[in-house]
């Protein structure tokens, strides 16, 4: 115990698993948790008089169970046996081996094939906040820096297992990002310029950052030296494969704040057993394809010419069916060259490993022969890049078996005729049948007792066996050694000698195994580089082929991408929800044209469940996908390139941070209404609905009026229930009013799902509530509540009272010659009441009454 509490000590923040014999023990509060997330027995032992709470689990099972603790947020530091416990007297050695935290992990039952596994770092600057992003188990080390609002975006993005913040910024990670991410605090003076950059520059033997395009990226290079120091921390030593730092050029990605990633569904949904769109498009066969697709999902392109590159090689896969499909399938016998190599880079590869490894590698050879000889610009260039590693293949089926086991110590890891030493070795412990035999057959015709028997045990190795009946024709010099009921076991010096011999020959076999494996790994070192541009090039096919075959299995078409200012989608489909319809039911196909010049903002009315918010969704994933470099669900797409995705759909109260439906609603649409640019696709749905109705209608019409008369002239959607906005289009040029129709029967309604220009006047809300199955009594009052209101709100009723008021005004103000009451004056003289609609008299009055205020103030 004295041991455990030393090296407790030094790991005060991770869960120690304490090697004892064939057992991995946690102690005290480790012990509580520990058995809590494993589901294992918790028992007490005493120590010297106190109580200490004890778990453990087998140390075979560690696979098994150490998962589980870095899935429950634990950091585990692993404490080995260092010395033979035969070999010492005293006290066994012990030591932490490894300390797996949920962002540092190598093994794989921690990691997910298709994800990465990011451990993050953020610096806390003085205007800006750095930011860094390793995955040990791939090698990618990436670096950026910037306002909170890129950075949260950022987050969103990489999904990071593990944060590393300075404990002085505690509070302000929280505020700003929350809490759903697994942290761990480091001390402030790790977060120091020099430092980081001198643990940097060490680690890539370089002088300085400048060959990585990150100099200039001081709150980067400082994050980015934290993550450096933290693997040094968690005995992370080995670290060749991460041989390059790259920054995340944001400004070549189309920008989505957190809100447009969470409201899209790409990756993540907060619905149970939701279908997001990676789960629809993802066609990739291996684990970097899968890892690669999600990157590009998260970060579209800009550039026209990157985009319909991606295009192009889509297209020919498309066309060339016979060459994808063999493409495919050599994809598919690959492993994970990404973290195999890295294994191998971090001496965590096992036979079984290398040989996967050189198989993965020998089908790139038919990869690369078919890009090279396809008659796609692009292919040929892949096709030239690809590395056979002629040289690592030949070696690797050299030194090892084929059929080589995972343990190195389970033997026959090494090809024979690669060793003379070995060989002989194995011919002598492996002849030992022949030569037992032999010996067998010789002292049964010296002793005459033909029911001789030679075998082993663990107790005392070899043995000869003689039944009672012959007991009497034993020779003198066999040492008796057991007594059985039926039979007497006995051993002879020539006997005790071949077997020091046979044992002998076992040792020196596994350690010469050893030692011949570890040299090959050693060798293979060199080929870290290739093998990583091998898995980034495979990926980026595997994606590729994957765009053409989701092309083809669901009909989507080559976008037309250019640098206008236009969206034009012709019979345009939801990815997702086209492919969760009920069996014989088609998707029903919309059109969308915006541009800044004629139809700049479209205003969406229609009933729930009639498919507004899922128009407004389809829109920005058929850009998504265009931009991303895949082909899309329409019929014809044609896209000025965008720059920045923004959407408010649904209602998502943030209880949790204190904040209510419709203040989340208004800080996501401050949000967009501060950043827009001439590139950007807005999507509103239902803005303003969280409050009173007037007030509701009020600002939505604010809202759209700001975007309309912003410079920027963004591109957008606004799917309302608010029939008022309707009258916008009077006054707006470029805004056109859309309605989803619905087919009103007898009793009923039936949503037809099309959009049609011109503007819808009813909800049918108590429809929806009627095919929810709400009690008819409910449905009869809600119908006669319906018939007053509409009755007392009637326009009649409010024209009435504004030609009342605007009698009054004039009386009111008929004498006066103070300027600013003229104006009013004159603002309600020329109104004509009879054309203008309640929401416009609404602005209208709320407008005089700001004129009024200023007097008012002015006044006193």
């Amino acid at each position: 115990m004295q041991q455990y509490n030393s090296i407790k000590t030094k790991h005060p923040d991770a869960l120690l698993l304490f090697r004892v014999g064939d057992f991995y023990e946690t102690f005290g509060e480790d012990a509580v948790k520990a058995a809590k997330i494993l589901d294992i027995v918790l028992t007490q032992r005493n120590n010297g008089g106190d109580q200490t709470a004890l778990a453990g689990f087998p140390h075979h099972s560690l696979n098994t169970y150490l998962p589980k603790l870095v899935k429950a947020g634990q950091r585990v530091a692993i404490c080995d046996q260092l010395e033979d416990p035969k070999q010492t007297k005293t006290i066994v050695k012990r030591g932490v081996t490894e300390l797996v935290t949920p962002g540092v992990a190598l093994n794989d039952d921690i990691l997910s094939s298709k994800s990465n596994n990011f451990l993050c770092a953020l610096h806390f600057g003085r205007n800006k906040i750095g930011v860094s992003f390793l995955d040990i188990s791939t090698g990618e080390f990436l670096t950026s820096e910037g306002t909170a609002e890129q950075v949260d975006k950022l987050l969103q993005n990489f999904g990071p297992n593990e944060v590393l913040i300075s404990k002085n910024h505690k509070n302000d990670f929280t505020e700003l990002f929350g809490t759903q991410f697994h942290t761990f605090y480091l001390e402030d003076w790790i977060f120091q310029e020099d430092y980081a950059l001198e643990s940097l520059t060490s680690h890539f033997k370089t002088k300085t950052l400048k060959g990585f395009g990150i100099e200039h990226l001081t709150h980067g290079i400082i994050a980015s030296g934290a993550v450096m120091h933290y693997l040094s921390e968690t005995q992370h030593s080995r670290l060749q494969h991460i041989n390059k730092i790259q920054r995340i050029a944001e400004e070549e990605y189309v920008w989505m704040d957190r809100f447009t990633i969470r409201n899209l569904e790409l990756y993540h949904s907060h619905h149970q057993n939701a279908v997001t769109l990676l789960d629809v498009i993802d066609k990739t066969l291996s684990p970097m394809g899968g890892r690669l697709l999600k990157r590009w999902l998260a970060l579209p392109l800009k550039n026209i010419e990157k985009i319909r590159e991606r295009h192009q090689v889509v297209s020919f896969f498309k066309t060339e069916t016979t060459l994808r499909e063999k493409t495919q399938q050599w994809i598919g016998k690959m492993g994970d060259l990404e973290r195999l190599i890295s294994k191998l880079a971090t001496g965590k590869i096992n036979p079984k490993e290398v040989i996967l490894l050189k198989n993965s590698l020998e089908a790139i050879v038919p990869i690369k022969q078919l890009a090279q000889e396809s008659d796609n610009a692009s292919l040929e260039k892949m096709g030239q890049q690809l590395d056979s590693c002629e040289m690592l293949r030949s070696k690797i089926k050299q030194v090892l078996n084929e059929d080589a086991p995972i343990q190195i110590a389970k033997g026959n890891v090494i090809s024979e005729g690669h060793s003379e030493t070995l060989d002989e070795l194995r011919q002598l412990a492996f002849s030992s049948k022949d030569y037992l035999d032999q010996m067998l057959e010789r002292e049964t015709k010296l002793t005459g007792i033909t029911s001789l028997k030679i075998a082993s045990n663990n107790v005392f190795g070899y043995y000869i066996e003689v039944r009672n009946t012959h007991k009497d024709k034993v020779p003198e010099g066999w040492v008796r050694k057991q007594t059985l009921v039926n039979a007497e076991r006995y051993i002879t010096e020539e006997l005790k000698e071949y077997e020091t011999k046979i044992l002998g020959a076992e040792e020196r076999i596994h350690a010469l195994e050893q030692q011949l494996f570890d040299q090959l790994l050693v060798w293979m070192q060199e080929y870290i580089s290739p093998v990583q541009q091998n898995a980034q090039l495979i990926a980026q096919l595997d994606c590729l082929c994957g765009f053409a075959q989701l092309s083809l299995e669901n009909n989507y078409v080559e976008p037309q991408v250019d640098d206008s200012t236009r969206l034009e989608i012709k019979a345009g489909r939801h990815p997702v929800i086209e492919k969760q319809l009920p069996l014989g039911e088609t998707y029903v196909a919309n059109d969308v044209l915006l541009n800044r010049d004629e139809q700049q903002i479209i205003m969406i009315t229609g009933p729930n469940m009639s498919g507004k918010s899922a128009l407004l969704r389809q829109t920005a994933l058929i850009v998504l996908l265009a931009q991303m470099g895949s082909f899309v669900p329409a019929t014809e797409v044609n896209l000025g390139v965008v720059d920045k995705i923004f959407t408010r759909v649904g209602a998502s109260d943030n209880i949790s941070m204190g904040e209510s439906t419709f203040m989340v609603e208004m800080n996501e649409t401050a949000s967009i209404l501060n950043n827009l640019s001439e590139r950007s696709l807005v999507l509103l749905d239902e803005i303003g609905r969280g409050t009173s109705t007037y007030d509701g209608i009020s600002i939505a019409w604010a809202i759209s009026e700001y975007l309309h008369e912003h410079p920027a002239r963004a591109k957008t959607l606004f799917a309302t229930h608010y029939h008022e906005l309707n009258e916008m289009s009077t006054t707006f040029l470029r805004i056109k009013n859309y309605n989803v129709s619905v087919k009103e029967l007898k009793n009923n309604v039936l949503f037809l799902r099309k959009l049609v220009p011109g503007g819808s006047e009813h909800s049918f809300g108590i429809h929806v509530a009627k095919m929810a199955g709400m009690p008819q009594q409910v449905l009869q009052r809600a119908n006669k509540i319906l018939k007053k209101l509409e009755k007392s709100h009637s326009s009649e009723e409010m024209t009435e009272k504004l030609q009342q008021s605007q009698h009054e005004m004039q009386l009111s103000f008929f004498n006066l010659d103070d300027p600013l009451l003229e104006e009013i004056k004159d603002e309600i003289l020329h109104l004509d009441i009879d054309t203008l609609t309640p929401v416009e008299a609404l602005m209208k009055l709320n407008e005089i009454k700001r004129l009024l205020s200023k007097k008012k103030k002015a006044s006193s």
